[in-house]
């Protein structure tokens, strides 16, 4: 079942990535943009969507040990998001969205009640970093352990901050 939702969801961020990414564009009001926008060529696009696939699945990987026990045993990775400077390559901010849920069945009145909470996790990044050093230091393995650049820190440490 989780394997299922798993699939779904990530069918689901793939999706609104794509339509982020075509919608993002840098306007003369703002110097930030979603990271995708940003990035220059297929091999970079790719190395996107692979740490973004791997964060998911690392995420998969330690749910259940960690983060998904008491009520919300089914926490689920939505979407991983930067946005980047388009002129300079600097992010101001990455976040990680997360949902889950916990029914409750009203033995009465035979109907089921949801808390359906969400997530916003901010990643500790270290100021002035760049796309290119971000995409450097998660293009591993498993991004979800690796130390973001000048700071030491992981997105599990965040994340530990967080959910």
């Amino acid at each position: 079942m989780k394997t299922g939702m798993s699939l779904a969801v990530g069918l689901l961020w793939f999706a609104a990535s794509a339509i982020s990414a075509q919608q993002a564009k840098p306007s003369a009001a703002g110097r930030y943009t979603d990271l995708v926008a940003t990035l220059q060529n297929d091999d970079d696009i790719n190395t996107w969507y692979g740490i973004a696939n791997a964060l998911r699945r690392d995420f998969d990987m330690i749910c259940g040990d960690t983060f998904c026990e008491g009520d919300y045993s089914n926490i689920a990775a939505l979407r991983f998001a930067c946005a980047a400077d388009a002129a300079t390559g600097e992010i101001g901010q990455c976040a990680w969205s997360f949902a889950a849920s916990d029914e409750r069945i009203d033995a009465r009145r035979g109907r089921v009640h949801a808390a359906i909470p969400v997530w916003r996790c901010v990643s500790p990044l270290a100021p002035h970093t760049t796309v290119r050093e971000l995409l450097s230091a998660l293009a591993v393995a498993h991004p979800l352990h690796a130390p973001l650049p000048r700071t030491g820190a992981t997105l599990y440490d965040g994340l530990s901050d967080c959910l």
